[in-house]
């Protein structure tokens, strides 16, 4: 049987980067097995949601390159994806549960509720704030056991068994993990308006969509346990489980949205890193194959598993995705960069730039000179405008007497070109210099200061082919008046 992996977001803000890898390792594993990969939107924080976060999450898995077979425009005979579309289904089977023993209505208050929990926090001697979950707060509802309808709004809970001993599950990535029943009070399935918890809808829409793995964070470890609970109440096999280590901001904490601007996948793009750049980086951030740290998309395919998945957390490297980028500017198709660079060139204030020859002459002129697309869009600006500002200490060195002798020789020898290439362009300095005694440096930096303002800039050729015959005679001229 061929796998089917989910990646199942709430649209209450945009795609977080730990959501990303999360999306992308179940990706990886369903692509390298040929399976199927589906995209659920959790919705049921209705205060929340919004379609505006719908769509930031899906333009950001679009632009990682993260496709779904099923999910939102891709429907397929597992729908609907979205769990407000599915109301009916979860109480249904909350009935069917009921009827079962396995569940219960429970009309308790809130105030009885939160007298239970302060009793609690009383016997125990703790303070407001304090976590009584973890402090071992259990609620007994009296309605467990009075298997009564009323008219009026009620949860319906989760009747957990009173066993002894242990359950658990084998992880993917942690191995076993165990916990004791009496570890587990009984959890809410619905809302008393219909809606699931988390737990509850998980597992429903998990079982209605047959997926076999589930790939997630450490985060959700404790949850799968009372979500084993309702597979065994309903006599359903649970899919296999991989609890993903979290990632840590450069200070040791859980990547937030607050305080961590990183943890924004559309932050980089707008920052100029290659989708595929930040898709290898957070590839790494939590999985290994030896000591490789480059992969093709392709790669990434072939070699994920989860046993490789490593069980600590990860730092976020600022330094390793900036180098990363760098390494796919250079090692990406030209065309490819160039469609991905487009936009920040017409941002920079040029507009009529278009996916052509000459950006990707660009491109590659500038690809081992950029380290993000925003740096390189900056670099080819000039190579769009009409004319330069000629820096004043370059015009001082080199635009001398003798200096614009020579760019006025040069002019004359590229004035007979037809052929503007750089192959055809590159021997003018060594002829220019040939001619008159003078140094291969001597020619090429004048032709460079009146060309780019500067005295850097990629090889003359490539340069005047970028700026073009018209173009290169304008700034030419100019400098030499």
């Amino acid at each position: 049987m061929k796998p089917r992996l989910r990646f199942a977001p709430s649209p209450t803000g945009y795609l977080h980067i730990g959501g990303a890898r999360t999306a992308l390792f179940n990706w990886l594993f369903a692509r390298r097995h040929g399976g199927t990969f589906v995209l659920r939107i959790e919705d049921t924080d209705q205060e929340r949601s919004t379609p505006q976060s719908l769509q930031a999450i899906l333009d950001g898995l679009t632009w990682l390159g993260i496709d779904w077979d099923e999910g939102p425009g891709k429907d397929g005979r597992h729908g609907p994806y979205f769990q407000m579309k599915k109301l009916d289904r979860y109480g249904q089977l909350a009935q069917q549960l009921i009827d079962a023993g396995w569940a219960y209505r429970d009309y308790s208050t809130e105030d009885e509720l939160s007298a239970a929990r302060k009793a609690f926090a009383a016997e125990k001697g703790l303070k407001e704030g304090d976590d009584l979950r973890s402090a071992g707060f259990k609620f007994t509802s009296p309605w467990r056991d009075k298997n009564q309808t009323l008219e009026k709004p009620a949860l319906i809970r989760f009747k957990m068994p009173r066993r002894e001993g242990r359950f658990g599950f084998d992880d993917l990535v942690l191995g076993r993990i165990e916990k004791p029943y009496d570890d587990f009070d009984d959890f809410v399935l619905l809302r008393s308006d219909g809606v699931p918890l988390y737990n509850f809808g998980c597992v429903v829409d998990d079982h209605d969509m047959a997926i076999t793995h589930v790939g997630r964070g450490q985060e959700h470890i404790n949850s799968t346990f009372p979500q084993l609970m309702i597979y065994e109440a309903f006599g359903w096999e649970p899919p296999r489980f991989a609890h993903i280590p979290l990632i840590l901001g450069q200070d040791k904490e859980k990547l937030s949205k607050r305080r961590h601007p990183e943890a924004d996948v559309m932050k980089h793009k707008e920052n100029g890193i290659l989708p595929h750049a930040l898709l290898n980086f957070i590839a790494r951030l939590g999985w290994s194959h030896g000591n490789d740290e480059t992969f093709t998309r392709e790669q990434l395919i072939e070699k994920f598993d989860f046993e490789h998945v490593g069980k600590a957390n990860g730092v976020w490297n600022p330094g390793k995705l900036v180098a990363l980028n760098q390494h796919w500017i250079k090692n990406t198709e030209p065309l490819e960069v160039a469609m991905q660079l487009l936009p920040y060139l017409q941002a920079t204030g040029v507009p009529e730039a278009a996916v052509d020859a000459k950006l990707e002459l660009g491109v590659r002129a500038f690809a081992e000179r950029s380290t993000t697309l925003v740096e390189m869009a900056e670099k080819l600006k000039p190579y769009y405008v009409k004319g330069v500002t000629i820096d004043g200490a370059a015009a001082a060195k080199h635009l001398t007497p003798e200096g614009k002798a020579l760019l006025q020789k040069a002019r004359e020898e590229l004035a007979k070109l037809t052929d503007w290439t750089t192959a055809a362009l590159d021997p003018i300095v060594k002829t220019v210099a040939d001619a008159n005694g003078a140094k291969v440096g001597a020619v090429a930096q004048p032709i460079r200061v009146a060309a780019t303002g500067n005295t850097v800039s990629p090889g003359i050729g490539v340069t005047l082919e970028l700026l073009g015959r018209d173009e290169t005679f304008h700034r030419l001229d100019a400098a030499l008046r």
